[in-house]
């Protein structure tokens, strides 16, 4: 299979070249809801003129030759490899660090987590841009015990499926705390992440009151009952057409406003689960650039 950061780039293709059914299918695929042959099988209807079902899938990957708004080189950002512990989930984990160049004070801190696929190239500029807007940012691989990300996200998701969920969890609320204890960032500490990501930063919220912050974007909402726990100010941000998530919204948001939790949330209209992701065509660039200019912002109040 080939590595998707070598893959060329092609011109960008958007939403809406394709039938919402098929990206609707799609995103079962990828959240693990049908396997790769029953996608194919389904989305046979949709390949005409010629272009087959399996065309239609390489369509719909990711193309990590668009993954770069802030270049590794950046001269205004410094970054590197690190490893932190994790002693309740699977051992030492690997993530990418940055923070702004010649940075010699503390500084606030944000923990990115991926999506179900581990620390992709997209996931990795991610890290870069949090660092590029003034804070420490540090991007976990969960895939760490078995190599780290395969340099695919087909691979990526079939290895993050293996692993334990609990301890995987276990190892973002390590990096968390490794994150929130370190000598180079102060204590205010937030985090920000993207489909499994977007859960675990809700998870987050409830386990650690002294968190200064989080964003999940289109992540599954932590249970109800649990929201008496959370202290963090919240910024939720949602595709308006990922019925999958959104339909946990309203018992989340009514949890929410019943305890008088500080949230905002966004619901961005006609727009698909995984907008904010710019090398696949669910990705918004209206919506992407409105819900980051509104998550720095955010990261600005809290994190100072």
């Amino acid at each position: 299979m080939p590595d998707d950061q070598n893959t060329p780039a092609q011109p960008r293709m958007k939403a809406s070249d394709f039938d919402q059914r098929l990206l609707e299918l799609y995103d079962g695929y990828v959240h693990g809801k049908m396997s790769k042959r029953g996608f194919l099988d389904a989305a046979a209807k949709f390949a005409v003129g010629g272009v087959t079902a399996a065309a239609l899938l390489e369509q719909l990957q990711p193309n990590y030759a668009l993954a770069q708004q802030v270049s590794p080189d950046d001269p205004g950002i410094e970054t590197q490899r690190i490893t932190y512990a994790s002693p309740e989930g699977h051992g030492d984990i690997k993530a990418l660090w940055a923070k702004p160049a010649g940075a010699t004070e503390p500084l606030g801190a944000v923990l990115v987590v991926h999506e179900n696929r581990g620390l992709n190239p997209y996931i990795e500029d991610v890290v870069r841009r949090v660092a590029k807007a003034g804070f420490i940012a540090m991007g976990p691989d969960g895939l760490s015990p078995l190599g780290g990300y395969p340099g695919n996200d087909e691979d990526g998701r079939a290895m993050q499926r293996e692993l334990d969920g609990t301890k995987l969890m276990q190892d973002f609320f390590a990096g968390f705390e490794f994150l929130h204890n370190h000598a180079e960032t102060t204590d205010r500490t937030g985090a920000v992440g993207f489909c499994y990501g977007g859960g675990v930063c809700n998870a987050l919220a409830v386990a650690y009151p002294e968190m200064a912050a989080s964003v999940p974007y289109y992540g599954r909402q932590a249970d109800a009952a649990d929201v008496p726990r959370i202290q963090a100010p919240l910024m939720l941000q949602y595709a308006g057409l990922d019925e999958r998530i959104n339909e946990g919204w309203e018992a989340y948001g009514s949890a929410l406003e019943e305890h008088g939790k500080e949230f905002s949330v966004h619901f961005y209209p006609d727009v698909n689960h995984g907008f904010h992701n710019d090398t696949t065509p669910r990705y918004d660039a209206d919506a992407a650039e409105l819900s980051w200019k509104r998550t720095i912002a955010f990261f600005n109040t809290h994190l100072g």
